[in-house]
């Protein structure tokens, strides 16, 4: 901090000046003493200055609403909001959200540094703070096909960036526990500089959990019972509890709500689409739901302020209190998390759940990111699968989690000869198609529990490597869907009949929007819409879910461009057996 600014704020905070701004009669978060105290904030060059007793500039009288730190979405992935941070951001600040924590590792996974680049260039002007976490694992295993390999060398000189907060989830733990060279060199750089690494172990227990800890990842946001998270909360590890748009796991892990679990613990959303944030909000929307399923909202609101800001060592957020930055939310109801207007830096930044200086949208149109697909046409013939053996072995889909079964089917003669889709049974096809390097890869196998009765969804946004994803119940409108997906250089397509019905395209590395964040819920609403009348059911949401089947690090079985993969073996298997 510079030396006339500190001055300054000492002056205020004695009572030597007037503030610039005094909030006043508001029902402060002290997150010091777990407490909510009535009293007033004085704001001097963006810094909280003092509470109680002040004059300023300008004074505003809450009138005993509460006043709370700005909240702190700790892990998340801006391109899986489908939108360009602008419109992100123009999404979530209304909500009370004044930082996030993103790891950028989606369209690393598409553009390597070009894709990070990116997107620290897109955020670094923006309202809402961006600071990040390097992608740790591009591609996310040796099993994946992305568009780019990322290795302990290409990151290194992000870390003196102060905004790049650590490495980002390692998604590998066989490559930790075999010693890999490249994963184990990315954590030690990252703990050398004093910075953070996360952690991705869906299931790890008993020496696993021990190894994975042990190589220094502090963090973990895949559990979904309370008993794994408890186990890792024992092992030193922050606990994450993530209420995405796919991925719901707070209402199983309500007891690390209580003592004395909940103050090692973050609420993140991970991935969520344009809809849930203008339906649900943000970080308010996780707080919101925590507190009627009865949770204390003060400790719900710390689990996204303070202890955000702990994990991460961010010395001036977190806190309503002196010398730290006047990043504030008004809220006017506790159980309904009513929030008000928002306070960046000491200036108004948003209200009645609008935006107050709405960010530009520029940006350099770099073939990396705008010409991301090098696949050949799309056609029926892609899909042909050879169907042999006395079973077919199936992904079952598990609705609102990430993970997947593992189900064996009898290859009935009337199964083998409608191609081994059979609505009835809920089993269509799925295919992956690599579309990266030209390769022709196409990997094929069988879905269950998604729903659909007719016709085929098609998408770009296919974790982590992002290769193109279809499914459907006969392949003339899988290659419908497929390709169109294809000319549009990435989105998402619903097929039927031979025609496409419905889409959305995402042409920036096929990940994400141009438009505004309005135009793309209301299109996706329409999608899905239409998704459920080909038979998607409720709960399921038909792209989310679709995206995470074909990403090889969560168990049980998932598909890629090389074939079915058994996640927990780490190898690729026959889709009949």
């Amino acid at each position: 901090m510079e030396y006339k600014k500190m001055r300054k704020i000492i002056n205020v905070a004695a009572g030597k000046e007037p503030a610039d701004l005094v909030l006043k009669g508001a029902m402060v978060l002290n997150v010091f003493t777990s407490s909510f105290e009535k009293t007033n904030v004085a704001i001097c060059e963006g810094m909280i200055a003092g509470l109680g007793r002040y004059e300023g500039i300008e004074e505003v009288d809450l009138d005993g609403k509460y006043l709370v730190p700005g909240f702190i979405d700790s892990h998340m992935h801006p391109e899986s909001s489908l939108i360009l941070p602008s419109e992100y951001e123009k999404a979530v600040l209304p909500h009370g959200t004044a930082a996030v924590v993103a790891d950028p590792h989606e369209i690393a996974n598409v553009a390597g540094l070009d894709g990070i680049d990116f997107m620290m260039d897109l955020t670094k002007d923006l309202t809402l703070k961006y600071y990040y976490t390097m992608p740790s694992c591009v591609p996310a295993n040796e099993l994946e096909e992305s568009g780019a390999v990322l290795g302990r060398e290409e990151l290194l000189s992000y870390y003196d960036d102060p905004d790049v907060l650590g490495l980002g989830e390692v998604m590998d733990p066989p490559g930790v526990f075999a010693g890999d060279e490249q994963i184990l060199g990315k954590i030690a750089d990252a703990l050398d500089r004093g910075k953070a690494v996360e952690g991705h172990g869906p299931g790890l227990v008993g020496n696993r959990i021990d190894a994975y800890t042990a190589a220094g990842i502090r963090s973990d946001h895949e559990c979904i019972y309370a008993e794994e998270a408890i186990d890792k909360l024992a092992h030193g590890q922050w606990i994450m509890i993530r209420e995405g748009t796919a991925a719901k796991n707070m209402e199983l892990l309500m007891p690390l709500f209580e003592e004395p679990y909940w103050r090692r613990c973050l609420l993140v959303t991970d991935d969520i689409h344009p809809e849930d944030l203008l339906e649900e909000g943000h970080m308010d929307g996780i707080i919101r739901k925590a507190v009627s399923l009865g949770a204390d909202p003060l400790r719900a609101i710390m689990m996204c302020t303070w202890n955000a800001a702990s994990r991460y060592g961010l010395k001036d957020r977190g806190a309503v209190a002196p010398g730290y930055k006047a990043d504030l939310v008004v809220i006017s109801d506790l159980t309904k998390m009513s929030v008000e207007s928002v306070y960046i830096g000491g200036r108004l930044a948003a209200k009645d759940g609008n935006v107050t200086r709405p960010a530009a949208a520029e940006y350099e149109k770099k073939p990396a990111i705008w010409d991301s697909f090098q696949l050949e046409e799309v056609t029926p013939q892609c899909f042909a699968y050879e169907l042999a053996g006395e079973s077919l072995r199936a992904i079952r889909i598990i609705k609102k989690e990430l993970i997947t079964e593992e189900v064996i089917v009898p290859l009935t003669p009337e199964l083998q000869a409608s191609g081994g889709i059979d609505t009835d049974q809920d089993i269509i096809k799925i295919a992956v198609l690599e579309r990266h390097h030209r390769t022709g890869h196409i990997g094929l196998g069988f879905l269950n529990g998604y729903g659909l009765k007719r016709g085929a969804v098609a998408s770009s946004v296919a974790h982590d490597a992002h290769n193109l994803i279809v499914t459907g119940t006969n392949d003339e409108d899988m290659a419908v869907a497929a390709e169109r997906v294809r000319r549009m250089g990435g989105g998402f397509v619903l097929a039927e009949g031979g025609n496409v019905i419905a889409e959305l395209a995402l042409p920036a590395a096929g990940l994400m929007s141009e438009l505004p964040v309005e135009k793309v819920a209301e299109i996706l609403g329409k999608l899905k819409a239409e998704a459920e009348k080909l038979g998607v059911p409720e709960g399921i949401d038909p792209f989310m879910t679709l995206a995470f089947v074909s990403l090889p690090t969560i168990p049980d079985m998932r598909i890629n461009g090389k074939g079915l993969i058994d996640v927990l073996k780490h190898k690729i298997v026959s889709a009949t057996l």
